[in-house]
C-alpha cells in the first residue's frame, strides 16, 4: 500500500521541511550563542540540569530547568490554542506560528546577559511547534528534535528490508529527509552565528513565515 499523502498542509512535505530548517537554527543557534542550552532538545537540558545538581550547582541549573519549563508551557499554550480557536480565516495552527515569530524576533533583540530569557522564549516557541506540527503524510513526525524521527524512519527501513513493501521505504526516507533538513538547519544556524551574531536567529522566523504562507494553500 502506497504512502498516503497529506490531506492537509500541516501534514505536507513543504510545510515539514521549512519547520525542520527553522528547529535546526534555533537549536544551534541557542548552542552556539546562548549559553551552551538546547532550545529544542530537552533531554539534553534535563541531563545538563542533572548533571548540575549532582555538583552542587543551584545557580547554574536555573538555566537548564527555565527552558524545560518553557517547553512544556509551549505544549500547553498551543494545546489550549486548538482547543479554544474560534474559526477564523487564520487556522489555529498558523496563529502559533505567528506566535513562534514574535517570540524569535523578540529573542533577536536580547543582549548576552538576558540569556536566560532568550533560551527560556526560545524553548517556549519550540514546545507550541512540536505540539501544533506533528505528522507528516498521516504519519508520527517532530520537527524540532530527531531521535522519534529516527527510531520511526529506521523501523520502517528495516520493514522495508524484510517485506520489501515500497510504502516502508518510501516512509523511512520521508523520516530520514526530515532529518536532513534540521541537520542543514543546524549547519545554516551556526554558520550565521559568525556575521550575525544575536540576530542569527532572525533565519528561523524567516522560515517559519514561509510556513505560515503555505498554510494558505487548501490541498
Amino acid at each position: 500500500m502506497p504512502v498516503r499523502h497529506a490531506t492537509q498542509t500541516s501534514e505536507s512535505m513543504e510545510l515539514a521541511v521549512f519547520l525542520a530548517l527553522s528547529g535546526g537554527v534555533m537549536d544551534a543557534y541557542s548552542y552556539s550563542a546562548r549559553g551552551h542550552v538546547f532550545a529544542n532538545a530537552q533531554t539534553g537540558n534535563m541531563l545538563l540540569l542533572g548533571v548540575g545538581l549532582s555538583q552542587g550547582d543551584l545557580g547554574g541549573c536555573l538555566r537548564y530547568l527555565l527552558p524545560v519549563v518553557s517547553f512544556a508551557l509551549g505544549i500547553a499554550a498551543a494545546h489550549a490554542l486548538k482547543l479554544r480557536a474560534p474559526r477564523r480565516a487564520l487556522h489555529w495552527r498558523q496563529i502559533v506560528l505567528a506566535c513562534e515569530m514574535l517570540l524569535l524576533v523578540c529573542v533577536a533583540a536580547l543582549p548576552e546577559s538576558l540569556n536566560l530569557l532568550a533560551n527560556s522564549l526560545m524553548s517556549l516557541a519550540c514546545g507550541m511547534q512540536v505540539q501544533a506540527f506533528r505528522k507528516l503524510h498521516g504519519h508520527a513526525f517532530a520537527t524540532t528534535m530527531c531521535i522519534g524521527n529516527l527510531r520511526s524512519g529506521t523501523q520502517a527501513l528495516v520493514s522495508f528490508l524484510h517485506a520489501r513493501e515500497r510504502s516502508h521505504l518510501e516512509t523511512g526516507l520521508l523520516y530520514y529527509f526530515v532529518i536532513a533538513c534540521f541537520v542543514l538547519g543546524a549547519v545554516l544556524g551556526n554558520h550565521l552565528v559568525g556575521p550575525w551574531g544575536l540576530q542569527a536567529i532572525l533565519a528561523s522566523p524567516a522560515l517559519l513565515a514561509v510556513a505560515f504562507f503555505l498554510m494558505f494553500r487548501v490541498r
